[in-house]
């Protein structure tokens, strides 16, 4: 498949730190069609509530970036906590520094599998989800934006959502708080940015299953008294392709909203999920 142009735009990608990651993918897909890539991650686990088994390493980022280099692809990389207002002004700074330049803001941190009751889950766990998935994606764009006002050119922010931003699913309430309002911000971003040349979309993904969507399996398995393969049967059944999301089908709709070709799509929350989510 022919890809997308993207010779010479830059992108900052969060959550890409991890192998076989959603954001890695992406960073990769938009490596392949041109673009330089700034691979931001935590590079270390900060808290109790983000097991560092999910979390992209230094050493796991700096993989990354050399599997893209490896395939020709122009990458680096940047430790980055999104919830911290500083550090994601030093990770735009640095995309800046680094490349001259920044036109793409893939916001893609996020966390997934802080599950349980809405009567059980701790209010610790609730402030972790929306401090990531939400607090998170609002200070990259507000930073991101700012510079790419400042060139003149226009420029891109894609919101990596969820289906869970369409529907609701039980013990998921934080995740689905925090992807519903991930949308909300990107329609208010996409009004105040679109007279500067700036669209700002969100993509919403069904089941994929990566290192997080892996803990979602064990988890629900459990829950409905299923065995893992039970629950991934299920999984597909329900979904008129027969089949999960694979991390491509993402990357590739991100590589999408990116080129020219999307220019005058804007504010929109475009559903990849198979026919599985369809409003």
């Amino acid at each position: 498949m022919k890809n997308y142009d993207l010779s010479g735009k830059v992108a900052l990608v969060t959550g890409a730190g991890r192998a076989r990651g959603l954001g890695e993918g992406i960073a990769s897909k938009l490596a392949e069609c041109g673009a330089g890539v700034l691979i931001t991650d935590l590079g270390e686990s900060p808290d109790e509530h983000m097991p560092d088994q999910h979390i992209g390493a230094t050493d796991s980022m700096r993989a990354v970036v050399q599997g893209i280099r490896d395939r020709g692809g122009v990458a680096d990389a940047f430790p980055l906590d999104v919830r911290d207002e500083s550090q994601v002004e030093a990770a735009v700074a640095h995309a800046v520094e680094r490349f001259g330049r920044l036109d793409i803001l893939v916001n893609n941190a996020g966390i997934g599998y802080l599950i349980d009751a809405c009567t059980e889950l701790s209010e610790d766990k609730w402030d972790a989800v929306l401090d990531v998935n939400l607090k998170g994606p609002f200070l990259c764009t507000k930073h991101a934006a700012r510079r790419m006002i400042s060139q003149g050119e226009g420029g891109r922010v894609i919101n990596i959502a969820s289906q869970a931003a369409k529907s609701s699913f039980p013990h998921m309430a934080a995740y689905t708080a925090s992807k519903h309002g991930l949308v909300g911000l990107t329609r208010t971003c996409a009004l105040e940015l679109g007279p500067h040349g700036i669209t700002v979309n969100a993509v919403c993904p069904n089941h994929v299953t990566t290192g997080l969507g892996a803990v979602q399996n064990d988890y629900f398995s459990n829950h409905f008294g299923l065995t893992l393969e039970q629950y991934i049967d299920n999984i597909r059944m329900r979904n008129p392709m027969r089949r999960e999301g694979k991390v491509a089908d993402t990357a590739n709709a991100v590589a999408f909203l990116c080129s020219d070709q999307a220019i005058y799509i804007n504010g929109d929350s475009l559903n990849v999920t198979g026919g599985e989510e369809m409003h």
